[in-house]
């Protein structure tokens, strides 16, 4: 077989063996017989099932020799043996270097998500602070995404609390602007944070550009870890001023001395040696793993992330340590020292990987003695109570599922929670939402969001809104996973809504020909009270769990995080909405060209008054664009 999707620029493709439908052998058998095929190249394989199903993705530095081991009858872990029982042909992939081989190996993992394979399940983008320099007077802010901005980058921080407390106390010490270029523009006094000393007042004079450029010099030193100089100068300043008897600028400073110092107290675990390093501990316990991730910068702490890969059926340390490093630092810069609990596998390899992503040479290192190890014990003691709390709480999550399997009368305890809800003020904004709920809890990297688009629909239609959702949900999973092999179908839907409600979507699935979903309906009883919840299913009578039945509790903070997600949904969709102005609707004119239209006049209606040489004297605003805003505001419809 041969694999044409997964090439790239970088990689060429091989022959394979037979397809699956030509043999029938399996399992070792089948292996030994694709050997004749292979070469000594790196490259990438893939072990598939009898339906196809990537079962492992694998790199080598030799094919052949790699996929020799798996040929032998014996000597194989209990993972590896399942794993070859299972395998019904294989796909083969050859790269130029190993390294090539190790990069696409895990961008197909994170693609095709073996079941025996490690997988970094989480995610999430971490937050930056950034100070833009796109402008005389640069603004303090927190980032996520792109790097797109001009400007210095700090972090990562392990979460949007860590910068927004690390901001706060930066505002109090640097007075650094963190309004936007348009408020900027158009302020003629003061806000309230140069009232509260958290703002020099560049906006309007109160601060030369030669003063803010070294307060924002000063802010970039602190965050590389050279404070100690910001607080002597800071400390001769307060005397000189107390000396020349300036007391209230005096005051001002020692004000900002404190606040440095409570920001340097408030790191938390503020190594002397490390300026710069990710300190990753790994604890494994009974085939669950936590993976807890301290992020050091500037010689502080700036928080710490706990992560729980899937260990591919058994993976070990080394194994899980190397996807780990691969799959994290995919998308974000790896620091300078990476410091590690246990030895990885392919260490120079995943090295190699991790200086070419960063353009720089990355240590990744297990340190035995000293401050570095005991970082790394400090890290590990973090894990293991992590895995700890998360096996406890898996383990009542379990039996609750077991609980709503028993109380509804499934077929068994649902994998896969679906809670549907829907938001509007009298048909306006509309949105649908989703939550997901399992074996961990609510998974909310799964919950979606459906903006309402029906223009058929009656205002405030529920029953359509429901509709819409439910069609376009399920007519997606119909598309994309026919044989319901993937692990994003529900076993269970909840709605919230009475017998009329559980009737309707029961029909919407059918009209699908998705009859084998259970649906029930969350109702409240007839005082509206909460734990007198009565719950439809259809063609059965309406029934009630008793009051203090910890499954209805558990039925209830599902309908509750549903309402919460939709109502939040609804929410930003409305503040949106209201901040649209005209120049929304002018082709051509996107979010970078209103800000800049909206920074020069100061507001929407100004644009719609400009002349067309006003409007050619904005900045980044061409001929060709200003005829077409001042043709927009002056010819008639």
């Amino acid at each position: 077989m041969t694999d044409p999707d997964a090439t790239t620029g970088d990689t060429a493709p091989v022959t394979a063996g037979p397809p699956a439908a030509a043999t029938t052998l399996t399992g070792h058998a089948l292996i030994q017989s694709l050997l004749k095929t292979l070469d000594g190249s790196p490259g990438v394989y893939r072990m598939l099932d009898a339906q196809s199903r990537v079962l492992y993705v694998g790199k080598a530095r030799n094919l052949r020799a790699r996929v020799s081991n798996y040929a032998r009858p014996s000597g194989h872990s209990a993972r590896i043996a399942r794993m070859i029982h299972e395998t019904a042909s294989m796909m083969f992939l050859s790269t130029r270097t190993e390294t090539e081989a190790l990069l696409l190996e895990q961008n197909l993992i994170k693609q095709l998500k073996p079941v025996y394979n490690v997988l970094l399940r989480d995610d999430k983008s971490f937050p930056n602070i950034l100070i833009a320099k796109d402008h005389t007077f640069p603004q303090i802010r927190k980032h996520r995404g792109k790097r797109s901005t001009k400007g210095r980058y700090f972090g990562p921080f392990a979460s949007g609390s860590a910068v927004n407390r690390t901001l706060n106390q930066l505002q109090k010490v640097f007075l650094l602007r963190n309004c936007t270029d348009s408020v900027f523009q158009n302020r003629t006094r003061p806000c309230l944070l140069y009232q509260i000393k958290r703002c020099a007042g560049p906006c309007v004079g109160l601060v030369s550009e030669a003063e803010y450029t070294a307060l924002v010099e000063d802010a970039e030193r602190f965050l590389e870890g050279r404070s100690t100089t910001i607080q002597a100068d800071l400390a001769r300043q307060m005397q000189a001023a107390s000396e020349a008897l300036e007391f209230e600028r005096a005051a001002a400073l020692r004000d900002r001395i404190r606040a440095l110092t409570a920001v340097q107290e408030s790191q938390g675990i503020n190594p002397q040696g490390v300026a710069e390093a990710d300190v990753i501990a790994l604890h494994l316990q009974g085939g669950q793993a936590c993976v807890q991730v301290f992020f050091i910068r500037a010689n502080q702490s700036w928080g710490n992330r706990d992560f729980y890969p899937r260990t591919g059926s058994g993976a070990e340390e080394p194994e899980i340590l190397k996807a780990f490093l691969a799959q994290f630092y995919d998308d974000k810069p790896p620091p300078r020292l990476i410091l590690l609990s246990h030895p990885v596998e392919d260490a120079e390899l995943v090295r190699e990987l991790l200086s070419a992503r960063a353009g720089r040479n990355v240590d990744v290192r297990v340190p035995q003695r000293g401050e570095k190890a005991e970082l790394v014990e400090n890290a590990a003691r973090n894990a293991r109570e992590s895995l700890g709390r998360r096996m406890a709480e898996g383990a009542a999550q379990s039996r609750l599922l077991a609980g709503l399997g028993e109380a509804l009368d499934l077929d068994g305890p649902p994998q896969r929670v679906e809670v549907y809800d829907n938001s509007h003020i009298q048909g306006a904004h509309a949105v649908g939402a989703m939550i997901v709920a399992g074996r961990d809890g609510f998974v909310k990297s799964q919950y979606r969001k459906f903006n309402i688009r029906g223009d058929s629909l009656t205002p405030g239609d529920d029953f359509g809104m429901m509709r819409e959702m439910l069609t376009r949900r399920f007519s997606r999973l119909l598309e994309e996973d026919p044989d319901r092999q993937g692990e994003t179908w529900p076993d269970l839907l909840l709605i919230d809504g009475g017998a009329g409600q559980v009737s309707a979507v029961a029909g919407i699935l059918g009209d699908l020909g998705v009859e084998d979903v259970p649906v029930v309906g969350v109702a409240k009883g007839v005082d509206r009270d909460a734990g007198k919840e009565v719950f439809h299913r259809p063609g059965c009578r309406p029934f009630a769990l008793r009051m203090n039945d910890p499954v209805l509790y558990f039925v209830q903070r599902l309908r509750d995080e549903a309402h919460r997600f939709a109502i939040g949904t609804h929410r930003a969709k409305r503040a949106k909405a209201t901040s649209r102005t005209p120049l929304d609707e002018i082709p051509g004119v996107g979010a970078a060209r209103k800000r800049a239209l909206l920074a020069h006049f100061g507001s929407a209606k100004a644009v719609a008054r400009a002349g067309l040489g006003d409007l050619m004297a904005a900045p980044g605003v061409s001929e060709a664009l200003a005829r077409r805003v001042h043709e927009f505001f002056h010819t008639p419809d």
